[in-house]
């Protein structure tokens, strides 16, 4: 078990989606992706879809540029106070803070992604936008995943993908190599929060590092989705 788990972690994320034998991995990948669709882009309960949001920075900004900003910095606010309150229990409360914070964090960084993407003037029901909703998430390993599944992109990795209207088992191999990239952040941001383990220094921590990942999103997303059109 422990020499199949490290070969597992050898293997790339688009190497591991398209083992038809790795389904408890996968299926693990592929609920955290339906769950970032179903609630980051489309909304649900409480949490506003991405168009609602951008529509009411749009209608309150009155440009697409400053309703851009105003997502991002209520985004990154949200993710520092949500890395501030989880982070504050110490040792004692970080087994179970710690995987509610990165499910919330990666919920606002699809939102605020989905957000952009619409302003710029993409539709969020297409399948293939909202694929490059989730490979913003990963950053410069989007590129990789792309580049390994075929799609040649020499400009924009992501619109060029969205423009290639992949076909759906094709999305969809594509998706589950995002889950499990992400899967494998969530373990090394785990690594990088051991000072969580002391309270309140672990909430400062946690507020910092989040919101320095939510600005990094924000910078992939504003370059992946140029103004459409």
């Amino acid at each position: 078990m422990a020499r199949k788990s490290k070969a597992l972690e050898k293997r790339s994320a688009l190497e591991q989606a398209q083992d038809p034998d790795n389904s408890l991995f996968g299926g693990t990948a592929m609920s955290l992706v339906q769950g970032l669709l179903d609630s980051g882009i489309d909304g649900k309960g409480p949490f506003d879809s991405a168009e609602k949001v951008a529509r009411e920075a749009l209608a309150s900004e009155g440009s697409v540029d400053r309703a851009i900003d105003k997502i991002v910095s209520q985004h990154t606010r949200l993710a520092a106070v949500e890395g501030f309150v989880t982070g504050l229990g110490g040792f004692i409360t970080l087994p179970i803070a710690l995987p509610a914070n990165v499910a919330g964090f990666y919920l606002l960084a699809t939102r605020m992604s989905a957000a952009i993407a619409h302003l710029r003037g993409y539709a969020l029901n297409e399948p293939q936008i909202r694929s490059a909703v989730l490979l913003s998430l990963v950053g410069s390993d989007g590129d990789e995943l792309l580049k390994k599944a075929g799609v040649v992109a020499p400009t924009s990795a992501m619109t060029n993908f969205a423009a290639q209207r992949l076909p759906g088992p094709a999305l969809m191999v594509v998706n589950k190599a995002v889950g499990f990239r992400l899967l494998t952040q969530v373990g090394k941001r785990t690594l990088t929060r051991f000072g969580r383990a002391i309270p309140l220094a672990g909430g400062v921590i946690g507020a910092g590092l989040d919101g320095f990942l939510m600005r990094s999103v924000a910078k992939q997303a504003r370059g992946e989705f140029p103004q459409s059109g």
